[in-house]
C-alpha cells in the first residue's frame, strides 16, 4: 500500500481501478478498528513495519478515494472556498491527488450564512477550499475507524450506519416500561465553541496528523474581505468537523455513570443500587431519561460540569426538565429530532392496581407545519405551470417527508396533510379556470382509479402521472441498530439488510436493493451507508428505455457518471 504513490501520474482518471482502491483501504480501515477495539494502540499507530494509520494517510488510493468523494460524490462540489475552485474536471483532480501531502498549510474557510429550520436565527458555515475539503477527507478515513470502535453505544448523530431513528427508538426503549423524568437538552453553539486544546488532548494521534488537525481549527474564517481569527470551534461546514465534534463530545455517558449512581426508593428512603440513568445523544442534542427527578436534575449539573472542560455550555431556553406522563412544570412528553413523544394513561388494572399507559411518539407538530408550508408554496409557485408539472414537483416532497416519518405513529398526521393539500389543490385549479364549472374542473384534474378514491392525476403518453398521498406509506416499526456495531466490522449482509430498510430510502431504492443483493451493478461493490446512491436506467430514456423496475438499476454516484459518459460519449470528458 504505501508504494501505490509511485504509480504513473498520468493515468487516466476513469481507467483507475476503483474496485481494487476501495478494497485496499477499507482492508486497513477495518484492522484499525479492530485493533481500537481491543485497544491495541500499538497496532493501531506503532506495529512494526510502520502505523497502519500512517500507512493509510500515505495511500494513492485513501487520497484517490479522498478526492472522488469531494469531487463527484458531495453535494458540496460546485461550491468553492476562498480561492474560488470548484467542480474539477478529470485531469485536475489527478493533479488534486498528487498535491495531498500528509501536511498541508491550510487556507482559511469561507463564511456562509444559511437559516435554521423554523427559525429567524442563521447558521454559520465555514466552507474549506477543495484542496482542503480532500485533505480532510483524507484524513476521516484514517481517524474515523479508530474511534468507531471507541464511541459510546448510545451516540447516533453524524455517524455511519446510525440514524435519527434510531436514537428514537432507543429512547422508546428506555421509557417503555416505566414512566420518567427526562432531561431534554441542547449545548449551546457547540461548533464554534470546542476548546481547540482539550480536543487534541483528547485525539493524542501521531504528531503530523494533530498539527494537520490544529491548522484546520486555526486556519480562520473570511467574511466578505475581512479575515477573522478562530480561537476556539470547529467550522461547520468542513468535511471532518462532524467527526470532530463527536470526538469532543465522547465520554459524557460514561462520565454520567460513574459520577451519578442512583438509589433504588423504599417507601420513604433512598438505598441499595437503583435503575442506571438512560443516555441518548444524537450529535449536539441529547435526553437523558430517569425515573428519580432528583437524580435527573444532578445529572443536569454534572453534565454542565463535564462539558465546561470542554469549553461547552448547556443552553438555557432549549434545555428543560418534563415528564413522559403527568405534567410537570406546564407540559407532558418532549420534541426530539422532529418527533414528540409522549405517554397517556388507560385503565388501572384490575389485578394489580397499576396504572396502565400507552407510549406515543408522533411527528412533531412543527416538523408538520413546515412541511405543508413547503407544499404550500411549491403550488402557489406553480400557478401558471401545467399539473404534470405540479405533480413532479411536489410528489418527492410528499415521499420524503412520509418515508421519514413512517417509522412511528403518523396515520393521524398522513389524513390531516392530505385533506389540507386537496383543498390548496381545488384553490389552484379554480384560480386556473375562473369561469369553468367545478364538475368540469374536477373532471380535468380529478380521476377515478381502481378501487379507490379520486386522484390528482393524468394520462400522457400512455401512462399515468398522479400525484403521491401521504396515508399510501405503511407504516413500519424501526429496528434499532445493535450496540455496538460498526460498518468497519465487515458484515456485509447486516449492513446492506439494515441499507434497505432504512426509512430514509424509497420503496424503489428498497426493491433494487433486494433485488441486487445489496451490491453496485457496476463494480460489483456492497453500497455503504455512507455511499450516495442513484437509479439509473439501464437502458437510457434517450434511447427508448421505459420507466419500469426492470430497466432499473441502484448505482453509486461516480459509477452513475462514468455509465451516464460510455452512453453519452460527447459528456465523457466531464466526468
Amino acid at each position: 500500500m504505501a508504494k501505490a504513490r509511485s504509480q504513473n501520474p498520468m493515468m487516466d482518471w476513469k481507467a483507475i481501478p476503483w474496485r481494487k482502491l476501495e478494497r485496499n483501504v477499507f482492508k486497513l480501515q477495518t484492522r484499525i478498528f479492530k485493533a481500537s477495539h481491543r485497544d491495541d494502540r500499538r497496532t493501531v499507530r506503532q506495529p512494526p513495519g510502520g502505523p497502519v494509520q500512517k500507512t493509510l494517510m500515505r495511500s494513492w488510493s485513501a487520497q484517490c478515494l479522498a478526492v472522488r468523494r469531494v469531487t463527484q460524490d458531495n453535494q458540496g462540489k460546485h461550491t468553492a472556498g476562498v480561492d474560488g475552485v470548484k467542480s474539477l474536471p478529470p485531469k485536475q483532480r489527478l493533479d488534486l491527488v498528487n498535491q495531498l501531502t500528509p501536511v498541508h498549510k491550510p487556507k482559511p474557510t469561507r463564511r456562509v450564512w444559511i437559516s435554521k429550520p423554523g427559525s429567524t436565527e442563521k447558521r454559520p458555515l465555514g466552507i474549506p477550499t477543495l484542496h482542503d475539503r480532500a485533505q480532510q477527507a483524507l484524513v476521516k478515513q484514517v481517524l474515523e475507524p479508530e474511534w468507531e470502535a471507541k464511541f459510546e453505544p448510545n451516540s447516533y448523530g453524524f455517524r455511519p450506519g446510525r440514524s435519527a431513528h434510531d436514537a428514537i427508538a432507543a429512547i422508546f426503549s428506555s421509557i417503555c416500561h416505566k414512566p420518567k423524568y427526562v432531561l431534554d437538552a441542547d449545548i449551546a453553539k457547540c461548533f464554534d465553541c470546542i476548546d481547540h486544546q482539550a480536543l487534541s488532548t483528547k485525539l493524542a494521534t501521531f504528531p503530523s496528523l494533530r498539527r494537520q488537525i490544529s491548522g484546520w481549527l486555526k486556519a480562520g474564517v473570511m467574511d466578505g474581505d475581512t479575515l477573522y481569527p478562530t480561537l476556539e470551534g470547529t467550522p461547520q461546514g468542513g468535511v471532518i468537523s462532524p467527526l470532530l465534534a463527536n470526538i469532543a463530545l465522547h465520554g459524557m455517558e460514561q462520565w454520567l455513570k460513574q459520577e451519578v449512581r442512583p438509589k433504588r426508593r423504599i417507601g420513604n428512603d433512598k438505598r441499595g443500587t437503583g435503575n442506571p440513568v438512560h443516555f441518548i445523544r444524537y450529535a449536539d442534542d441529547f435526553v437523558l431519561v430517569h425515573e428519580d427527578l432528583e437524580t435527573v436534575q444532578l445529572c443536569r449539573e454534572r453534565i454542565a460540569t463535564w462539558l465546561m472542560s470542554m469549553g461547552l455550555a448547556l443552553k438555557p431556553s432549549k434545555t428543560r426538565v418534563t415528564h413522559t406522563l403527568q405534567a410537570y412544570e406546564g407540559s407532558i412528553g418532549f420534541d426530539f429530532l422532529g418527533f414528540t413523544i409522549r405517554q397517556f394513561s388507560k385503565q388501572t388494572d384490575q389485578g394489580t392496581g397499576k396504572l396502565r399507559f400507552t407510549t406515543l411518539i408522533k411527528p412533531a407538530q412543527e416538523s408538520a407545519k413546515r412541511h405543508y408550508k413547503r407544499i404550500d408554496q411549491l403550488i402557489d409557485r406553480h400557478k401558471s405551470n401545467s399539473q404534470v408539472a405540479l405533480i413532479n414537483e411536489l410528489n418527492p416532497v410528499i415521499r420524503g417527508w412520509s418515508t421519514y416519518y413512517s417509522r412511528v405513529v403518523s396515520k393521524e398526521h398522513f389524513t390531516k396533510l392530505d385533506h389540507l393539500i386537496v383543498r390548496k389543490l381545488k384553490t389552484w385549479a379554480k384560480r386556473r379556470h375562473p369561469t369553468k364549472s367545478t364538475h368540469w374542473i374536477y373532471a380535468k384534474y380529478w380521476q377515478m382509479e381502481k378501487g379507490k378514491k379520486w386522484l390528482f392525476r393524468i394520462r400522457l403518453k400512455g401512462s399515468v402521472i398522479r400525484l403521491l398521498h401521504h396515508s399510501e406509506t405503511p407504516i413500519i416499526r424501526h429496528i434499532k441498530v445493535q450496540r455496538n456495531r460498526s460498518p468497519y466490522d465487515g458484515d456485509w449482509i447486516y449492513w446492506s439488510t439494515r441499507l434497505g430498510r432504512s426509512p430514509q430510502v424509497s420503496n424503489r431504492f428498497s426493491l433494487l436493493l433486494k433485488m441486487q443483493k445489496g451490491k453496485c451493478r457496476h463494480c460489483n461493490l456492497f453500497f455503504r451507508d455512507e455511499d450516495v446512491l442513484e437509479v439509473d436506467h439501464i437502458v437510457p430514456r434517450l434511447q427508448g428505455g421505459k420507466d419500469v423496475i426492470t430497466n432499473l438499476q441502484l448505482l453509486h454516484r461516480h459509477c452513475h457518471d462514468r455509465k451516464t459518459a460510455a452512453d453519452r460519449p460527447e459528456l465523457s470528458g466531464k466526468v
